[in-house]
């Protein structure tokens, strides 16, 4: 008994010295950087720019532990929710300025938006928001003016795009929420098919209602399309897996740095349909929260999963308040698919001696079990259970994308043309033309390459961005599907 509790007193001791060791170490580099700030004002030769190094050491800080533990200042609070909520207050439009000293020119305007309601469409041209000419401001600049609380107005002088007259134009900014579900219909008598593109509030309740509207379509089948899909809210993958499984099912579990700091996540509503046969498609933008929805569906064989690997992020983040109106987006736990696994695919924690990171290679991974005994594994993501091929373009197509010059082109079809064909029968009727709008474009080295262009790699791309103009989203997407060989190929492949 004497040694029993000579060996709990040891514990007790070791325990308490290594949480005093880590205290002692915070304590330690917090006491160091207030004395370096202190001597730096106090000595340094120039302005000590506080600002500026203070958010480029927090910056580096952070960096040094994974790219999605990240400050966000308050002023720069719309930005962040824009990117993690896609909500800001706003005329609802892609602007387009190709030369500062040039006019902000309408690219995209979303169906619905405050800029459609008030008549500006594709083409028109901004010379001045609230009296103040563009001229000299950049892209981001004019839209930030664009921007604003909902409710409030903003004023625009308009060179219209077909009418060449100039006008003001009055825009009632709204809240502008960028729509989840891109995209749902028939492809074709009895499959259906949604597009979602992230997982903000409420999406779940967007797929539960498409859901029904393509059952009243005849739908016998669905296409969950997660392609390029980089997540959001974990809260609401669990509503949507629990609209294909049993209520009560496990969908994900969460770990945090204690080993008690445990969570389970389980379906809590109804399911609309526990036997419908599910595809859902998924690439390597497929990340996050869309992984935990093709993960859990996969472990409990409730889908066939299709395309190609996940981006493989099972990383957890949570917002804490800090002082001055700022945030900190902060890693905080692991998440892991019903069978157990975790697909995270780097460890930051163990970095390479010259502090970069690698992916976990496949030999260190380890097998898990799907509820009907099928082999799946953790690291690296979400392997397809049937796997597609990737559509193949030649490098010229990715030169005309990236460097902008198809969507150049397209607005200068836009102007050329006040209405086209509805999208469902809309055919691109000016290859000649767009090659020769190319040609005028590329650097003198690189025009021989379009000699070489395949047209059925580049048209689908130009079809789709000119149906958008007109049609919005939505529209595209329909046309895309025209040509999507993935598609056509997961609609008649086995399925578990």
């Amino acid at each position: 008994m004497k040694k029993f509790f000579i060996v709990i007193a040891a514990l007790m001791v070791t325990v308490g010295a290594g949480a005093e060791s880590k205290n002692f170490k915070l304590g330690k580099w917090v006491e160091i950087h207030n004395a370096i700030m202190k001597e730096l004002g106090r000595s340094y030769v120039d302005t000590l720019p506080i600002d500026r190094i203070e958010r480029a050491a927090i910056d580096a800080m952070l960096a040094e532990l994974d790219p999605y533990t990240v400050y966000v200042p308050e002023e720069e609070q719309e930005d962040f929710q824009l990117q993690i909520g896609k909500v800001y207050g706003g005329v609802g439009a892609i602007i387009y300025k190709p030369d500062v000293q040039g006019n902000v020119v309408i690219n995209e305007p979303y169906a619905g938006s405050p800029a459609v309601k008030s008549g500006l469409r594709c083409g028109d041209e901004i010379l001045e928001i609230d009296g103040e000419s563009v001229h000299g401001l950049d892209s981001k600049a004019c839209s930030d003016k664009m921007r604003g609380t909902p409710g409030t107005d903003v004023k625009f002088l308009v060179k219209r795009v077909y009418e060449k007259d100039t006008v003001s134009i009055v825009v009632t900014r709204e809240k502008i929420h960028l729509p989840d579900v891109t995209y749902f219909g028939m492809v074709d008598q009895t499959t259906g098919y949604i597009a979602q593109s992230g997982f903000t509030e409420g999406v779940s309740d967007e797929i539960r209602a498409c859901i029904a509207s393509l059952k009243k379509q005849g739908m016998k089948r669905l296409v969950l399309d997660l392609r390029g899909n980089g997540g959001g809210l974990m809260q609401e993958a669990v509503r949507i897996v629990s609209l294909f499984v049993p209520r009560g099912s496990v969908v994900v579990t969460s770990k945090g740095r204690d080993p008690k700091d445990v969570e389970v996540y389980k379906t809590y509503e109804n399911p609309v349909d526990t036997k419908l046969p599910l595809i859902v498609l998924v690439d390597s933008g497929t990340a996050s929260s869309a992984e935990i929805v093709s993960g859990a569906l996969q472990d409990l064989d409730r889908a066939t999963i299709m395309g190609r690997r996940t981006f493989g992020k099972g990383l957890i983040q949570s917002i804490k308040p800090l002082p001055y109106g700022g945030q900190l987006k902060v890693t905080i736990g692991k998440y892991y698919t019903p069978s157990g696994r975790c697909v995270q695919a780097i460890d930051y924690s163990h970095r390479n001696a010259d502090g970069s990171v690698s992916q976990i290679p496949d030999s260190l991974t380890h097998e898990f079990y799907t509820k009907s005994g099928r082999v799946v594994r953790d690291g690296g993501g979400i392997t397809p259970d049937v796997e597609l091929e990737l559509p193949h373009y030649d490098d010229i197509v990715y030169t005309l994308v990236m460097r902008g010059i198809v969507e150049q082109y397209t607005l200068k079809y836009v102007s050329e043309h006040q209405t086209i064909a509805p999208a469902d029968s809309y055919e691109l009727d000016d290859y000649d033309g767009f090659l020769a709008f190319a040609r005028e474009k590329l650097p003198e080295s690189e025009k021989a390459k379009l000699d070489g262009l395949v047209r059925e790699q580049i048209v689908p791309l130009i079809e789709e961005e000119i149906v958008i103009r007109y049609y919005f989203q939505a529209a595209g997407i329909k046309l895309r599907l025209r040509y999507d060989e993935q598609l056509k190929t997961a609609l008649v492949s086995p399925t578990i």
